[in-house]
């Protein structure tokens, strides 16, 4: 089966492969008005006018844009519940870090989740896929961290496998055994570096292990007595400066995290080290709606050569998206 799309403003990301720095992040390969050919669900030609079989599909792009599939590269999408009655705290300028310590926020979805089962908690992420792919997502990386107890979180991750299992773009779920604490951080810390993460690692062995390193959660001392261990098997990643700079990401650095989340309240310093090193920075500019206002420096960061991590994606093929072979791989920034 072969499918033709014509007449459109094509996006695709053509370039060197791998990650992109500054100003190679504006080179999008955009082609004013092309074609492009699908051949058995796979891309097989790109460009200003491509030859295709007679009896192909034609699709007329009318001069829409044709783009590679979003990837979004940090979701929290298993949960369960809802926090719809700290909503009014908000808007009253109660400060998230206030609800968190109140039993709130995080703690909240923990309960939540604690009392579904893995097929409920499955089933409202497939649903929440549905919706990501509908949009325009066809890579989504998906976290664990409302469980705070081992077997709690095994459910998650497994409920996450189950939910991408048949789903058609692709899931890349994160271990996010730091997210919250329960009793002494020191003490919870522990536990969760020499128990939790040695049931994770045996059955999910390459899967990265993510932290939330803040006031009222995970201290940089935590995180990195989490990290030494878990980054012998595992990737890392962390979730910091959200609220407050506390130190973690030179230590992140340090540890060559593959990534580091949020960067709202970091410093210049730390944006430079950051932007200058192999550690990718990701910004979330929609956390900043509904917490406090406040978002990172991402011009700032870009400038001084922010690292951005490329990969394939799918275009829709019908109406179902489809992984692709491009003949000069375009690229699709995974965020930063």
């Amino acid at each position: 089966m072969s499918i033709l799309v014509r007449n459109a403003r094509l996006l695709t990301l053509a370039g060197p492969a791998g990650p992109r720095r500054g100003q190679a992040l504006r080179e999008l390969g955009v082609i004013p008005q092309g074609e492009v050919l699908v051949v058995d669900d796979k891309i097989a030609a790109i460009g200003a006018k491509v030859d295709a079989p007679a009896d192909a599909q034609v699709i007329d792009a009318a001069g829409r844009v044709l783009l590679p599939g979003f990837v979004d590269c940090h979701t929290h999408a298993c949960w369960a519940g809802d926090r719809l009655d700290e909503w009014e705290q908000k808007l009253n300028g109660v400060p998230y870090l206030d609800i968190l310590k109140a039993g709130g926020g995080i703690h909240s979805t923990v309960r939540a989740v604690r009392e579904a089962t893995q097929k409920q908690l499955a089933a409202s992420l497939r649903e929440r896929l549905g919706q990501m792919l509908r949009g325009g997502t066809t890579t989504v990386e998906v976290k664990s961290g409302y469980g705070l107890q081992t077997e709690a979180e095994l459910k998650m991750l497994r409920a996450i496998r189950r939910a991408a299992s048949d789903w058609p773009g692709t899931v890349v779920p994160t271990a996010l055994l730091g997210h919250a604490v329960e009793g002494d951080v020191e003490d919870y810390s522990r536990m969760v570096t020499k128990e939790m993460l040695a049931e994770v690692s045996r059955e999910f062995p390459d899967i990265a292990v993510d932290a939330f390193c803040e006031k009222e959660a995970w201290t940089v001392e935590a995180c990195v007595r989490l990290f030494e261990k878990a980054r012998k098997h595992h990737p890392i990643r962390v979730h910091t400066d959200q609220f407050n700079s506390l130190g973690m990401i030179p230590e992140a650095i340090r540890m060559h995290a593959r990534s580091v989340d949020h960067l709202e309240a970091a410093t210049k310093a730390d944006l430079t080290a950051l932007a200058e090193s192999n550690t990718f920075g990701v910004i979330l500019p929609c956390t900043g709606l509904h917490t406090d206002q406040r978002f990172a420096k991402a011009g700032f960061f870009v400038d001084r050569g922010a690292r951005s991590r490329s990969r394939p994606t799918a275009i829709p093929a019908r109406r179902r998206p489809t992984r692709c072979r491009w003949p000069s791989p375009p690229r699709c920034a995974s965020a930063a």
